[in-house]
């Protein structure tokens, strides 16, 4: 089997810089300071926390090596102070100074971010490439991804790389009910006849989002529709687990094998690191973000990805912007974002009922769970241990206000 070195394209990239983003990507062997060297060019930083010679970074054998040259300020590891040199596997995150560089196991593909560019770092790019290499060869595409992911987004470039003319337009499975198959497909009952979905996204895309949701009959006829390939409409499917979805029989096993046969997997943002930093940097505006703050953020997990981020720097935001601050500090954000359920002391979700009983889902609860997610489904979703079109359904029976299913998912 080849090595990591030769399979993958290791890189050094500065993301963030004296309070400012910064784009530079460097080859795997550098030394960091006010005074980059790597690849035998030097760039200047503009950091006087730094000093001159700060530390040195290298690749070798399929780990990073960090050595701290006794440097005034100190170099920080993943978030922990280092002394002398430690050896990292994997992605890492660096702060020395006021600058934050991510050491990449994988930089193919970074690319040189300008303002106004789209926020797509290697891993998504890389993904992206794959969209739309389907969309000229073929007329379906199956992604999968957890909610928050940016599935829309992508079938969104899955519809323009494949040059169809006519609209994109999106069902959100979970939101039919009753008559689904008529709803989706159309069709005609006595005398009243209904345009469905596939008709009118007729010479553009159709993307259901939220597969498994979609109505048992309504999935035996997608499988006929797939047999057939009689339309003139590419079909875009996404959903989250959807082997699990299979084996508990919300979806059918030959629905995903005809849509698995062109797949592709969108990175979550945990593993979208530069992403996350230009997301960062996109919500907070004209505000400047500390580089704790910054270091804090690409260091968690996110399991609601990008919509997840953008609530709490926002919420972040609201805090300095109430305090009359232009700078976003590290203790703006809250302890528990970005972070599993539970995984923290501070409790943020709903109160919930111990020794087995259910959760409470009354109205009272239920406000209070979208007041605490700052008026996200998916978060709140996760609060509630329910899915999120479940949650929006009892919302509506409770008749509570919400943003909808419509935005990115």
């Amino acid at each position: 089997m080849a090595s990591d070195d030769r399979v993958t394209a290791p890189a050094i990239i500065l993301v963030a810089s004296n309070l400012a983003p910064a784009a530079l990507a460097f080859p795997p062997e550098a030394e960091l300071g006010r005074f980059v060297r790597a690849g035998g060019m030097t760039y200047e930083i503009a950091d006087e926390q730094m000093s001159q010679n700060h530390a040195t970074v290298r690749w070798e054998r399929g780990s990073w090596t960090i050595h701290d040259l006794d440097s005034r300020n100190g170099s920080y590891v993943n978030g922990e102070r280092i002394h002398g040199e430690v050896k990292r596997r994997g992605d890492a995150v660096v702060r020395i100074g006021q600058s934050i560089f991510l050491l990449v196991v994988d930089g193919r593909g970074h690319p040189a971010v300008t303002a106004g560019d789209p926020v797509v770092g290697p891993e998504l790019g890389r993904a992206y490439d794959r969209i739309r290499s389907h969309a000229r060869s073929r007329g379906q595409l199956l992604l999968q991804g957890g909610a928050g992911i940016g599935k829309q987004l992508a079938a969104r470039e899955f519809h323009a790389a494949s040059g169809r003319s006519g609209p994109f337009h999106v069902v959100h499975c979970g939101t039919i009910h009753g008559v689904a198959d008529r709803l989706v497909f159309g069709g005609k009952k006595g005398i009243a006849e209904t345009i469905g979905h596939l008709q009118m996204a007729r010479g553009g895309t159709l993307y259901l989002a939220d597969l498994p949701a979609l109505d048992q009959t309504a999935q035996a006829s997608l499988v006929k529709l797939l047999t057939a390939r009689s339309t003139e409409t590419n079909l875009v499917c996404a959903g989250a687990e959807l082997q699990l979805a299979v084996a508990e029989g919300r979806l059918r096993e030959d629905l995903h094998q005809q849509l698995a046969a062109v797949e592709v997997t969108l990175p979550p943002l945990r593993m979208r690191r530069v992403d996350l930093v230009r997301l960062i940097e996109l919500e907070a505006g004209a505000a400047t973000l500390h580089p704790r703050l910054v270091e804090s953020c690409v260091l968690r997990p996110w399991p609601g990805h990008v919509r997840e981020l953008r609530t709490a720097i926002r919420h972040a935001a609201s805090r300095a912007i109430a305090e009359d601050r232009d700078l976003i500090r590290p203790e703006d954000l809250l302890e528990t974002a970005g972070l599993p359920p539970g995984s923290s002391s501070v409790e943020t979700s709903v109160e919930r009922k111990t020794g087995g009983h259910q959760v409470d889902l009354g109205p009272a609860a239920l406000a209070e769970a979208m007041q605490r997610a700052n008026g996200s489904l998916s978060v709140a979703a996760r609060a509630l241990s329910v899915h999120r079109t479940q949650l929006a359904k009892l919302l509506d029976e409770a008749g509570l206000p919400y943003e909808g299913l419509t935005h990115d998912d």
